[in-house]
């Protein structure tokens, strides 16, 4: 596109016109229409963004122009400053540049100014205009990119669209600090009610994520040293040897659900297949599923935070709450703690696949894997456990298994079954979890994991460090519960209190 005039007119969007004019001159000439398709959305890609770019140019020279006619004929209102001091003296030609979302700006306004004191921009209120360089639009884009892949990515991906606007740190920089309000968004939300015969679901899991040595949680980095220090380097890791490079991230679930009674069957079906006299019935679904994640949190806080959105959603606990664990003696802790501290009642279950693995794992030690009678087996004892007879299974196992004389490396197996059933029989109340139509697996936190954690901080080659991936889990998990968008205004208006705040703002006491 050819060069064109910027020269001061009366019109304000000369430069604009003439660059719209310019454009559909371009398109209508020879050249374009030896172009293909796709060389016209190149050159509309470029170009067009280059128009947008001048009519927000114009615009804000604009404003500027206004304002300063304002000052030359005497008016304006008496300007004062956050700490309450008036700003006597204006001085036009005050400068800042802009990186948006189709590109650089500049950006004339009055400063008003007083002795020993800063300078106020009543401009830079009215536009709210950020701290730093780059504009509320371009973090935004900068926060979807980010936390959709890699920081390489998401630069990329914002330069296409935008222009050389924003480096690779700064970028990250950006990201961090648009987290900054997830805390404050979620305390202000008010979940949609629901009735008393739906089921109130929380489930609680943790995940690992690769740190850099300075993120790691203190026992864990002198693992890491000692190990370094004993070992030296080595080009490979023993097998189940874990190499102290991860901090553990809690992720919680909390979500409504209707009641689906089910049979064992519908669970677990019979040795030899169904007969298909009789439908599966479907299990429950969850609905209005809210997450929450942390790195930086400790495991309580998390847990804590779920259940301040469980009181949220059933403030009189009227509704049965149902807690799904995978047996991690912490988190069963600090459960019973939390449910103590708010004297809530909830029915906390094991996740039914943590336990088919370990039964599974015990028909390996009595039948070949593979076979008709490892899965008869198998299919037997679990059917049992569903109907609620833990504890009746898990000494009919041991039992088997002294009669069969299984050597010592398979009666392990059996063993830690009897161990892994026994110590959890008051978290195996399947048959009442069933009839009542209770989830009774950890599906949809387990699937948050791998959603927030492994798609995004588990990519091959990342090393986080700590400020970078509590902002991407945060942010992830607004994208995930759906929330970015009601966010996004909530972050913005309260980064417009935080940078320009009321005159005498800084003596008000919070009341509540």
């Amino acid at each position: 596109m050819e060069q064109y005039d910027t020269h001061a007119t009366a019109d304000p969007f000369a430069c604009s016109v003439n660059a719209f004019e310019t454009l559909m001159g371009t398109l209508s000439g020879d050249q374009a229409s030896a172009w293909t398709h796709a060389g016209l959305e190149e050159h509309l890609d470029a170009a067009g963004r280059e128009l947008l770019r001048q009519l927000l140019q114009d615009h804000l020279d604009l404003r500027a122009l206004r304002e300063e006619e304002q000052v030359r004929a005497g008016a304006g209102l008496v300007v004062v400053g956050p700490e309450g001091r008036v700003r006597p003296w204006r001085e036009t030609g005050h400068a800042r540049w802009l990186a948006g979302l189709f590109g650089l700006v500049r950006f004339t306004r009055v400063a008003h100014r007083g002795p020993g004191v800063g300078n106020v921009h009543p401009a830079d209120e009215e536009l709210s205009l950020p701290a730093g360089r780059h504009s509320l639009g371009l973090r935004r884009l900068a926060v979807t990119e980010a936390v959709r892949g890699s920081f390489d990515q998401a630069h990329d991906a914002v330069t296409r669209r935008c222009g050389k606007v924003l480096g690779k740190r700064r970028l990250e920089e950006l990201v961090i600090a648009a987290a900054i309000d997830v805390d404050a968004f979620y305390r202000a939300q008010i979940p949609v009610p629901c009735s008393r015969q739906m089921p109130l679901v929380l489930q609680v899991d943790g995940k690992g994520v690769v740190m850099r040595p300075e993120a790691l949680r203190e026992a864990t980095r002198r693992a890491a040293v000692k190990a370094a220090a004993a070992g030296g380097h080595r080009g490979r890791l023993a097998p189940g040897e874990k190499p102290n490079r991860k901090r553990m991230a809690t992720v919680a679930c909390v979500f409504d659900t209707r009641p689906a009674p089910r049979r064992p069957h519908d669970v677990i079906h019979p040795p030899g297949g169904r007969s298909g006299e009789r439908p599966v019935r479907p299990g429950p679904r969850a609905e209005n599923k809210w997450c929450t994640a942390s790195l930086v949190r400790p495991p309580e806080q998390v847990i804590a935070d779920a259940f301040d959105q469980a009181d949220a959603r059933d403030p009189q606990h009227l509704r049965p709450w149902i807690v799904l664990v995978d047996g991690a003696r912490h988190q069963l802790d600090l459960i019973t703690a939390e449910t103590a501290r708010r004297d809530v009642t909830v029915h906390v279950l094991l996740d039914f696949v943590h336990v088919a693995e370990y039964v599974w794992a015990a028909a390996h030690a009595f039948h070949k894997p593979g076979t008709t009678e490892a899965e008869a087996w198998a299919a037997d004892h679990l059917t049992a456990i569903l109907a609620g007879h833990a504890a009746r299974t898990a000494a009919e196992m041991t039992a088997d298994a002294d009669r069969e004389g299984l050597p010592a490396t398979r009666r392990e197996t059996v063993d830690a079954c009897h161990r892994y059933l026994t110590g959890h029989l008051d978290q195996l109340r399947y048959d009442t979890a069933l009839a009542n139509g209770w989830p009774i697996a950890t599906g949809a936190v387990e699937g948050a994991c791998r959603h927030l954690i492994a798609d995004r901080l588990d990519i091959t080659g990342a090393r986080w460090g700590l400020p970078g991936a509590e902002a991407v889990l945060r942010l992830r998990t607004l994208v995930a519960n759906g929330d970015l968008d009601a966010y996004w205004r909530f972050h913005s208006a309260h980064e417009h209190e935080r940078l320009y705040p009321a005159p005498g703002q800084e003596n008000y006491n919070l009341t509540a």
